[in-house]
């Protein structure tokens, strides 16, 4: 007797964005929950969306720094599992907000709060279903020279400035204008 195998797809960090989907710049971060200075860079990204809306989209990549903050781990893996019921963002802002709170259970009830409704949730943060994503978030920062957190990407390019709102948005203003110039040269061909 043979058996089937449920095929499950799971949907990547790499896959999930906030923004428009055809927007002309990505603005990507690397990033982890526990972090100050990635508190503060969520809030210049909050800002960054509603600036410019409809011109740029924003993904969020784990790189949890697991040497100073041992929680950023199992936050990122249930950023990933709400991610596969829609509420990635939702959750995403709840553990910034409570980033000093990010034990399993508590983990749980932010789930909870972010409008997840699964009761697996808790199994799924012990058994480390959604580690593998966090590890391929890690291992492509590593990949792209990512050392520290936050660290960002502006369609692909490293950003080298300051993590602030002024900085950032010259270089999204930058790479708006970049993506002007070649738009012409397309139609022409």
């Amino acid at each position: 007797m043979a058996f089937k195998k449920e095929v499950v797809e799971i949907i990547e960090p790499r896959d999930v964005f906030v923004g428009d989907k055809n927007a002309p710049v990505t603005l990507e971060e690397f990033g982890e929950y526990e972090s100050e200075a990635c508190a503060k860079a969520n809030e210049v990204v909050k800002q960054l969306l509603e600036e410019y809306e409809g011109k740029i989209r924003f993904n969020f990549r784990h790189f949890p720094m697991t040497n100073i903050h041992q929680r950023a781990l199992k936050a990122g893996e249930a950023a990933v599992a709400t991610a596969q019921t829609g509420k990635f963002w939702e959750m995403h802002n709840i553990l910034f907000a409570n980033r000093r709170n990010l034990g399993t259970t508590s983990l749980k009830l932010h789930s909870k709060e972010a409008g997840v409704v699964n009761k697996h949730f808790l199994d799924e943060l012990v058994n480390a279903t959604y580690g593998w994503q966090v590890q391929g978030d890690i291992r492509e920062g590593k990949d792209r020279g990512v050392t520290d957190v936050p660290t960002f990407f502006i369609n692909g390019e490293r950003f080298t400035g300051k993590v602030s709102y002024d900085e950032l948005s010259k270089a999204i203003e930058t790479s708006l204008k970049k993506v002007k110039k070649k738009a012409p040269a397309k139609q022409r061909a």
